[in-house]
């Protein structure tokens, strides 16, 4: 992604999986109350087309307002669902063997996904080794709150690799959510790595089971 300011357009998947998310997580009834409040049809969006970022805008702030949950807490959760999804957390999970190997693999995510998916907004992700054990996701992005998905999604890949971290959100600009006035701002997460192997993780396997992906 490069650093200058453009236009934001939001692919269609982004706006499903809140969707998907509310409705999974607390009912149909909360879903359709977000769907009228922002004034589109019951069955809500296309993954596979693309939206004015205002649609994702108005979505998180109707969902957060009607949850009674802060923006970026809805957006950690919402990190924490997406790394759980079984596709997504195979494609996360065949980016490293171990937990440290994951965290340096996120350099490479923005990358990989817009591969996939060219119209994807992705925000742009640099993980490095400050210390020993000691983590820096920096995200970068023109729409606040990916580094608060990003902060779910890095805490749920640590119960999945079954390591020990401390991961701690750094809010440099306060929980004010939507648009930066089409300007990059930098969200931090700083993850430090208690134990590696402090529970044994989910399985995993290469090779997808038969029928699956």
């Amino acid at each position: 992604m490069s650093l200058n300011p453009g236009p934001i357009v939001m692919h269609g998947l982004i706006n499903t999986s809140i969707q998907t998310f509310l409705i999974g997580n607390y009912g149909t009834a909360v879903w359709l109350d977000v769907a009228t409040e922002i004034g589109i049809p019951p069955e809500g969006y296309e993954a596979m087309l693309t939206y004015d970022h205002s649609h994702t805008d108005a979505l998180l702030a109707a969902a957060s307002t009607r949850l009674n949950k802060p923006r970026l807490g809805f957006l950690e959760d919402l990190g924490a669902y997406v790394a759980m999804i079984e596709p997504v957390r195979r494609l996360l999970r065949f980016s490293g063997p171990d937990y440290p190997e994951f965290l340096l693999s996120l350099n490479e995510m923005q990358g990989r996904a817009q591969m996939a998916l060219p119209d994807l907004e992705m925000p742009e992700l640099t993980c490095s080794l400050e210390h020993v054990g000691v983590y820096r996701l920096s995200v970068h992005s023109k729409m606040l709150g990916w580094g608060a998905a990003m902060t779910g999604l890095v805490r749920a890949m640590a119960d999945d690799y079954g390591a020990l971290a401390f991961i701690e959100y750094l809010d440099h600009v306060q929980d004010r959510g939507g648009v930066c006035d089409d300007q990059m701002v930098q969200e931090d997460v700083l993850v430090t790595l208690l134990e590696e192997s402090f529970a044994e993780g989910r399985s995993f396997d290469l090779a997808a089971p038969a029928g699956r992906v």
